[in-house]
């Protein structure tokens, strides 16, 4: 069998040693641009062939990210086995991200962990470590009963998770839905996420699992990783998960809030805190939220990525209840209604504009790349905002403030105008991800929805 590398002694010494604990697959997974972990499956007597790039795919087409023509060249899967774990809900299986490359030599351009290594890479280059924690949130629900009620409310697995105006936080409704919480947080303490807490949310059978952060890249494959754990134990108890950003009219929206700093490579200093500043946050931190801010919009396209992300990224909810998104480019001292929030608990960044549905590898790369054009260029963001921002309007005099955009072309549009989107991405997948986003937006905009003939049909 052909490989893109040679076979090690190590490679044959770690299919042994899994196989030993009862490991009879692997896989190595490339991700898609839906965030998606793909692969072949391999016996594990073949994991040596696999760690030296055996496996070829056609990922173009089958990740929703351009067409493969007849005469294209394959990708080569590299596989990390330094992220390798053995998956815990079915322990035959050991599981590892891994890099696409192009003929088996060259990065490939549409590849989402390449992409987010490059960034990380120019961060190292200055002296710094870019650390990401996140907080992602999901809807766990019973699909029967989903089903059989017609209306697209998501049924919560237990009746307790029914509370007018919110369950959040509510011990009765979290304890009737340990059939899905205890292997959740049994599982992911043993493939070390360092889990700390875990809510019931906002939203009838919203939840969310609260962990330690880590280096970006190590982040983005634990996110890839919870994916496919949450949803394999959902199924394992007769229920489904979603990470859809707005799954109903009347549900809370769902966010993935990135915790962002940097850190000194030699020391381990955090240095977005500064103790002898004020405010307690470095002139670094405010040039990093400088640059975020001024690429907001561009941002918008990769971080919330589909047409529902803009169902979120509304001031208030159907009841007229504030939503708890972020609709206008500001930051804020401890402000949750601004898209970046400088937390008075940790020592990070907060950016709530992230959505459930974004590729944490392409989200946590652009918002890198602007936060260091930032921090380079010595931008000033300002004065934080002191009030909730749900009542501005685009002639708003309280801030120069910039509105997300309301709609995904609004967000593409951007994203195709901003110097800086051409600097991260290459330009096969700045072209592909526009043209793709747009298909979508077209689609989408085609349709009649219910509530245009609720409005419409007898009006005219």
């Amino acid at each position: 069998m052909d490989t893109a590398q040679a076979i090690t002694d190590e490679h044959h010494a770690l299919a042994a040693d899994l196989k030993a604990t009862g490991v009879e697959y692997a896989v190595g997974g490339f991700i898609d641009i839906q965030g998606r972990s793909k692969s072949k499956m391999v016996p594990i007597d073949h994991l040596p062939n696999l760690l030296a790039g055996s496996e070829r795919y056609t990922p173009r087409g089958m990740g929703d990210l351009g067409r493969m023509t007849p005469d294209e060249d394959e990708c080569v899967a590299m596989p990390d086995p330094s992220m390798l774990k053995i998956l815990p809900w079915d322990r035959r299986i050991a599981w590892m991200p891994a890099d696409l490359r192009f003929g088996g030599v060259a990065d490939w351009p549409l590849c989402p962990r390449t992409i987010l290594k490059k960034q990380l890479a120019a961060a190292a280059d200055a002296g710094w470590r870019f650390n990401l924690g996140v907080e992602t949130e999901i809807y766990c629900f019973d699909p029967t009963a989903t089903a059989a009620n017609g209306s697209g409310y998501l049924e919560p697995m237990a009746a307790s998770g029914k509370i007018d105006p919110t369950p959040a936080y509510d011990i009765e409704s979290t304890l009737d839905s340990l059939r899905f919480l205890d292997p959740m947080a049994k599982y992911m303490t043993e493939l070390g996420f360092g889990l700390f807490s875990f809510d019931h949310e906002g939203g009838d059978a919203q939840f969310e699992f609260d962990f330690t952060y880590d280096e970006a890249l190590a982040m983005a494959d634990k996110i890839t990783l919870f994916r496919l754990l949450a949803k394999q134990v959902a199924k394992q108890s007769g229920l489904q998960v979603t990470f859809m950003p707005k799954p109903y009219t009347e549900g809370w929206g769902s966010g993935h809030h990135f915790n962002m700093s940097l850190e000194d490579l030699e020391t381990g200093t955090n240095l977005f805190r500064d103790r002898e500043a004020s405010t307690g946050w470095s002139k670094m931190t405010y040039g990093f939220v400088a640059g975020v801010m001024r690429h907001a919009r561009a941002i918008a396209a990769i971080a919330t990525p589909t047409v529902n992300s803009y169902k979120r990224l509304q001031p208030r909810l159907s009841d007229g209840t504030i939503s708890w998104a972020p609709v206008w480019a500001a930051y804020g001292d401890n402000n949750r209604s601004c898209m970046l929030r400088l937390p008075h608990n940790r020592p990070a960044l907060e950016n709530r504009a992230v959505d459930s549905a974004a590729n944490t590898y392409l989200a946590a790369a652009f918002i890198l790349a602007a936060g260091l054009e930032g921090i380079a260029e010595g931008l000033d963001p300002g004065d934080p905002v002191d009030m909730t921002t749900y009542d501005w309007n685009a002639k708003a005099s309280e801030s120069s403030a910039v509105r997300l955009p309301r709609n995904l072309l609004e967000a593409i549009d951007a994203f195709e105008a901003d110097p800086l989107t051409h600097q991260v991405f290459p330009e096969t997948f700045v072209k592909e991800y526009a043209e793709l986003k747009n298909r979508e937006w077209d689609e989408y905009h085609s349709r009649v929805s219910e509530w245009e003939r609720e409005k419409y049909l007898n009006l005219f």
